[in-house]
């Protein structure tokens, strides 16, 4: 069995937004239409995942050289606000 290559964040968007123009096109029938759909919200929640992922491996580097997560800062940004 072949193994599927993994795509980028930019080829997975890209692969997306051809997605959303076959569902609007008037061409697609209503089979195919779910077909897309469906193959969407797959690739959109591995998408999801790996933004999720890298999300957390992100420091930021504070004025005193410290690093701190990114959602750490997100979360006191939010609680200022």
């Amino acid at each position: 069995m072949a193994e599927e290559k993994k795509m980028s964040v930019e080829e997975s968007f890209a692969a997306l937004d051809e997605m959303v123009k076959k569902l609007e096109s008037s061409d697609v029938t209503l089979e195919e239409s779910f077909q897309i759909y469906q193959d969407g919200m797959k690739l959109l929640k591995e998408v999801n995942g790996t933004i999720d992922r890298v999300e957390k491996q992100i420091q930021l580097l504070n004025a005193d050289g410290t690093t701190s997560d990114l959602t750490v800062e997100a979360d006191r940004h939010e609680e200022t606000t």
